[in-house]
């Protein structure tokens, strides 16, 4: 990727900085990408000041950064993409510097679409969001026109040259052009498109939200029938499944028909119930019903997926429903759900119902072991301490003797975890050892 301004031009004091910030030749790992990043932003704080007053400078310098950064990108673990979504900010700052700096619009338009079609490290996936909220009118339309070109001639390659799955090209493009439409609101634009290259549930969501700013419910809860109902065909569903069910709700509430909304929101609920499609129920429910709908969807509860209706007992404080639930599943299925689930789950319950707690705590630390995650078999043995703690509380020792006997039999061969177990299993468990810092202390003061 050539960045012809940036070598044109001597060098300036701040591509030091942005060098030394960079830190060539130096892996950054995930654990420190976050800060590395930081310390990116502030380089590029200070070139932001020099737009109004410099902004040609500020040009060459955001080419330099952002040369810089591609040649960053095999030197750090971004898996948390943060380094991609500061190079979306820098393409944002270059945008704005070349208008301040009277850059020819045609020019800076083909320069991102360039950048948009040489992606090595997907920087550039969705660029022309962040450039359609920092290009200026004149800027928009060359950059549409731009686009276009590029739709209409890999239009016409896809149709000399037809092949499964080989019209990607033309797919990107009019990506692309729905992101263009949706930011100028032009909904006839956006439906043409669409119509032409075929109709999404993603559409049918956003030409809804056009229409809803325009005042046209009625045809906004059109195209949310339309999306829900393209949503139902697809094998696996839509992403856009769940925002089409909130808007049409939305609309329906807005056209005064609430009853329907509530009937709607009532069917989403039933599909998966959980906290979040609980707390949309619960807004359609007038208030004097809340206590009446709240006992129905809580019943509705029992029956659903384990770990959606512990999180949705969790959230409601139906700990009597909780416990209902727990005794209806075997251990395996506990086992299944995850520790973030559980473990708010056992600390509710250790005093009310320690019998549920105690297998709670042992479905966290099987957990741990069947999937042989060694690193974890310290807080497998907090598990286990607290699954004893509780079986006592219960009265359940032979709970306890059970799972102390299954340990041993299946994971015997564990020999870095079993020596700690059994001295949990004779009362010296995690619970009596010393804490790592008393442990530090000690050995300190024993060099000292």
């Amino acid at each position: 990727m050539a960045y012809e301004s940036a070598s044109a031009r001597p060098a300036d004091p701040l591509e030091r900085t942005i060098e030394q910030a960079l830190e060539p030749g130096l892996f950054v790992s995930y654990a420190a990408s976050s800060s590395f990043v930081e310390d990116l932003e502030a380089v590029a704080a200070q070139i932001a000041t020099l737009t109004p007053g410099a902004p040609a400078r500020a040009v060459v310098l955001y080419e330099t950064f952002l040369a810089g950064c591609y040649e960053k990108a095999e030197e750090i673990d971004d898996s948390g993409g943060s380094l991609g979504l500061f190079v979306e900010e820098l393409f944002r700052g270059w945008i704005r510097a070349r208008q301040a700096a009277g850059a020819d619009p045609d020019e800076t338009a083909a320069r991102l679409l360039a950048w948009m079609e040489d992606d090595p490290y997907g920087f550039c996936a969705h660029l022309e969001r962040d450039a359609l909220k920092a290009l200026d009118r004149s800027g928009r339309t060359a950059f549409e026109r731009e686009v276009r070109v590029r739709f209409d001639a890999a239009t016409a390659h896809a149709a000399r040259s037809p092949r499964p799955g080989g019209d990607y090209v033309r797919r990107r493009w009019a990506e692309v052009l729905r992101a263009i439409y949706l930011h100028r609101k032009n909904t006839a634009a956006y439906i043409a498109l669409a119509d032409e290259t075929g109709v999404t549930p993603e559409d049918c969501l956003a030409l809804s939200g056009l229409l809803l700013a325009r005042r046209k419910p009625e045809e906004a809860l059109a195209w949310v029938d339309r999306g829900l109902a393209l949503a139902g065909e697809t094998p696996h569903g839509s992403m856009a499944s769940h925002d089409l069910a909130r808007r049409q709700r939305e609309v329906l509430t807005k056209l005064g028909r609430g009853d329907e909304a509530l009937e709607a929101a009532w069917a989403e609920y039933r599909k998966a119930p959980h906290p979040y499609a609980y707390a949309d129920l619960m807004k359609q429910v007038p208030e004097a019903e809340r206590a009446a709908w709240h006992e129905r969807a809580m019943d509705a509860a029992l029956t659903a997926d384990l770990s959606s209706a512990m999180e949705l007992f969790l959230e409601t404080r139906e700990l009597t429903r909780l416990a209902e639930r727990l005794r209806q599943a075997g251990d395996e299925a506990l086992e299944a759900v995850s520790h973030s689930v559980t473990e708010p789950a056992a600390k509710k319950l250790e005093r009310p119902h320690p019998e549920l707690a105690a297998r709670l705590w042992r479905a966290q630390g099987m957990r741990i072991l069947r999937a042989k995650k060694s690193r974890y078999y310290e807080a497998a043995l907090r598990d286990f301490a607290a699954a004893r703690r509780c079986y006592e509380r219960a009265g359940q020792a032979g709970e306890w003797q059970r799972l102390v006997d299954q340990v041993r039999a299946e994971h015997r061969r564990k020999t870095g975890f079993v020596a700690d177990f059994e001295a949990l299993v004779a009362g010296a468990g995690p619970d009596n050892r010393p804490s790592f810092l008393e442990r530090a202390k000690a050995r300190w003061g024993r060099r000292t």
